[in-house]
């Protein structure tokens, strides 16, 4: 049941994102076709792939608007009581991802270079603690 509302759903969505390709391009031919007794072919294409380029531009500006108010709304949360060592992580990730991404390789090579120390990380990290006496 569940799986077929997913596939369902999964369906819908590749139906709209089809019929918006479809719309996009039948605009731009549109347009073209209007713009071609008034200037040249090469002009036409021009001026479509500048409107094109405008209303990317346009609807980048609005998906940043939104990302940095939800940003702005989101920070003004209070900082939870305790250290919370996943959600840091995650919030540096976010901030910061091509520095994620540095650090991320530098740590494969690392391990990689040093199959000892990683094996000793891992059996610290993922060994049973002893009971408390």
């Amino acid at each position: 049941m569940m799986f077929e509302k997913t596939l369902m759903t999964l369906a819908a969505a590749a139906a709209i994102a089809a019929a918006a390709a479809v719309s996009v391009v039948s605009a731009a031919f549109a347009l073209y076709a209007l713009l071609v007794p008034l200037v040249t072919p090469a002009g036409a294409a021009a001026i479509v792939a500048a409107v094109a380029a405008l209303i990317v531009a346009i609807a980048g500006m609005i998906a940043a608007r939104k990302v940095e108010s939800h940003r702005a709304a989101s920070h003004q949360a209070p900082p939870p009581a305790g250290f919370d060592m996943t959600g840091r992580i995650v919030e540096i990730v976010r901030e910061r991802p091509i520095m994620s991404i540095g650090l991320g390789l530098a740590a494969g090579i690392f391990a990689l270079k040093n199959p000892g120390l990683t094996a000793t990380v891992a059996k610290a990290f993922l060994d049973p603690k002893p009971p408390q006496r």
